[in-house]
């Protein structure tokens, strides 16, 4: 039986992800630290509305056995490069490193296809600059999700992304664009479970055919 942590849950992947969790016996307990409540009711949960600008009034909370993260913004919602950095990166390394200092074992991070420290794209450098320090903590196993274009339901409507997916739909033909092509965010939150339970010590990274087989959809 596990205790799960949950960052970022009204998100795509966060939502499915909770969804998921709930109804998974394997997990006992689960905390979740969002920007705004879930409206879940549940006996397991355990919800913290959190100051993500605030790391001291909540990290020592993130104790348990597994640590997702899936939290994110866009950059039309941000409306800043920068403060797209302090959501998608600052927030979830802040939470990484307070769980791995907590002794928490396991991590597993929903990333995005292409991340790279070294891109010249922001949004995949970004993510890339977030995989090589997660890397760094102290964490017995780490897991690494890189899916492609997101879809799904989203709780708030993103045109930009649904433009996103209609193209990346056509783009997925092209040998060089197939990691991108487009993946339900409910496949990717029932990889990042199965990749939670993977006991393999060490750091793993899933590509898009990865997640999902991850997923047992290949």
């Amino acid at each position: 039986m596990y205790t799960a942590l949950l960052v970022g849950a009204t998100g795509l992947v966060g939502n499915y992800l909770l969804g998921q969790l709930l109804l998974d016996d394997r997990f006992t307990h689960l905390k979740v630290f969002t920007r705004r409540p879930t409206g879940y009711q549940n006996p397991k949960l355990e919800e913290h509305v959190v100051d993500f600008d605030q790391p001291r009034d909540w990290s020592h909370l993130l104790t348990g056995d597994v640590l997702f993260s899936s939290l994110g913004t866009t950059l039309l919602q941000a409306g800043s490069q920068q403060n797209q950095y302090r959501v998608d990166y600052t927030y979830q390394y802040q939470a990484a490193k307070a769980a791995a200092e907590n002794g928490v074992p396991t991590y597993v991070l929903v990333s995005s296809a292409g991340a790279d420290a070294e891109a010249l794209v922001f949004y995949s450098r970004m993510k890339g600059e977030l995989e090589r320090d997660v890397k760094r903590l102290p964490f017995q196993r780490i897991r690494l999700l890189q899916p492609g274009i997101l879809a799904g339901n989203r709780q708030e409507a993103r045109l930009g992304e649904k433009v996103g997916i209609l193209l990346a739909t056509v783009a997925g033909a092209l040998p060089i664009l197939h990691q991108y092509r487009p993946i339900h965010g409910r496949t990717v939150a029932r990889a990042m479970i199965q990749a939670a339970l993977d006991e393999t010590p060490g750091v793993q990274t899933d590509t898009l055919e990865g997640v999902f087989t991850r997923a047992g959809e290949k």
